[in-house]
């Protein structure tokens, strides 16, 4: 049987992670917190507290951006809640926990938001992607790209009533991509 756990924000604890383990089936021993890993940073201090139930997983597959990536929540010119060069250096630091933790690790890429979405901006996502993905891959982290596939077409995928998190199609598309890649190898 082989240990996973399943680490990130909301598109992971009310989306993909709730169908993830259902499609991995009885040869996966799956883990998941209850609490959304929100930002980076909030990641990184969760990893000292979930530790135990990472520790020797054979496959890691995390996510963080939404939070960090999100503009207009304070009136200071649109600024994102983590500024680029603070998100580099806490997921790295988180890369390098997990790596430490786990057999594999898969960093999946933000998702966008509909672009009428008042917090969050899709070429702030798109940037924040684009830096850390060279670099993660340069650690030997594998890129599962939610990003493009959700991005193919938001209004299908995402929802209506809260433009950020996936419809129920979001969801069953995304957690068969997350099955799929760590099923791989």
């Amino acid at each position: 049987m082989k240990k996973v756990a399943l680490l990130g924000d909301s598109i992971r604890l009310l989306g993909y992670g709730t169908k993830v383990p259902e499609l991995l089936g009885e040869e996966y021993e799956v883990f998941q917190p209850e609490d959304n890993c929100r930002f980076v940073k909030y990641t990184l201090r969760m990893l000292f507290e979930l530790r135990e139930q990472i520790q020797d997983s054979d496959i890691i597959h995390w996510n963080n951006g939404l939070w960090d990536t999100s503009t207009g929540l304070f009136d200071d010119g649109k600024k994102p809640f983590t500024c680029e060069e603070e998100y580099v250096e806490n997921m790295l630091r988180v890369a390098t926990e997990l790596k430490k933790m786990g057999k594999r690790v898969i960093f999946a890429t933000t998702t966008p938001v509909r672009p009428e979405f008042e917090y969050n901006d899709n070429g702030v996502i798109a940037r924040y992607n684009a830096v850390m993905i060279p670099k993660l891959q340069a650690m030997g982290i594998e890129i599962n790209d939610l990003h493009s596939l959700v991005n193919a077409d938001v209004y299908r995928y995402i929802r209506e009533d809260d433009k950020i998190h996936l419809s129920d199609e979001g969801i069953e598309m995304c957690a068969r991509k997350v099955a799929d890649v760590i099923m791989e190898k």
